[in-house]
């Protein structure tokens, strides 16, 4: 690619990718409302509010493909979560129309399936289930994308993102953790296939805990190599097991379940 887009990349994640996937183009467009620091050799940095859809067709422009970090990641009121997940999502994604249909990658959530038992494994037919107004933006997300891609062609890897860590730290997230170099690898695979159409992928590493299954995706070729269970007995002997009945026990989407409704 000449030109990659990276929103969001001023926040935890975008800031550790921004990193690992510069050799991915030419040019690493990078775009956050927040703090982007200096611009290394081969990056643009384009501060971008995704609630202006003027910015953000002018952001999307001669971009090739796009990694879609941006937007509130935790839960927030309404006006918040409307205004970066939803208003923003739509404002991006008729950029993309309106500039080539450059190929995304869309960070969704396991957020956005969140209300699942963890006794249940779910593959890509999985109905969602959001836990949170979080969620539901994420649930938004994936069904904006779909039909950008059934109308007008637009393609997208739709990544329902476990935790994202160095490690696993929890006892919940040895069953959803995906290492930086498995998402990495996801990501390379993402732009590497001839036809990628609108897949939802679970993000997350070759966990022997894991919850979910990605054999629909297997076209991608995608095959990640690292498994928390590496880690079992560093979590086992420093992290307190939750009680029987705790939301992080019972739900995949862990306490994200226990939020009320935050008033604007």
């Amino acid at each position: 690619m000449k030109r990659l887009l990276i929103t969001g990349a001023a926040g935890g994640l975008g800031s550790v990718l921004r990193v690992r996937l510069s050799h991915l183009a030419e040019t690493l467009r990078l775009s956050d409302i927040g703090n982007l620091g200096e611009a290394r050799a081969n990056e643009e940095l384009v501060p971008c509010d995704l609630s202006d859809k003027a910015a953000v067709d002018a952001l999307v422009d001669g971009c090739d493909g796009i990694v879609h970090f941006g937007g509130r990641s935790i839960e927030d009121s309404w006006s918040v979560i409307r205004s970066a997940n939803i208003d923003g999502m739509f404002n991006l994604y008729e950029a993309a129309r309106n500039h080539g249909r450059p190929r995304i990658v869309f960070a969704s959530s396991n957020h956005a399936v969140g209300y699942y038992p963890q006794s249940h494994r779910l593959d890509a037919d999985a109905c969602t289930r959001p836990d949170s107004l979080y969620g539901v933006s994420k649930v938004f997300g994936e069904a904006l994308a779909s039909m950008y891609h059934d109308k007008f062609g637009v393609e997208t890897a739709i990544v329902r993102i476990g935790s994202v860590l160095d490690k696993p730290d929890g006892h919940r997230n040895m069953s959803t953790w995906l290492s930086f170099d498995d998402f990495v690898s996801l990501i390379e695979r993402v732009f590497a296939v001839p036809k990628l159409g609108c897949p939802i992928i679970y993000g997350a590493s070759a966990n022997d805990a894991g919850w979910w299954d990605n054999s629909k995706t297997g076209y991608l070729g995608w095959q990640p190599k690292d498994n928390s269970a590496t880690y079992r007995a560093e979590i086992e002997a420093n992290t307190p097991r939750p009680p029987a009945d705790a939301p992080d026990v019972l739900y995949q989407g862990g306490l994200f379940t226990a939020e009320g409704i935050y008033e604007d």
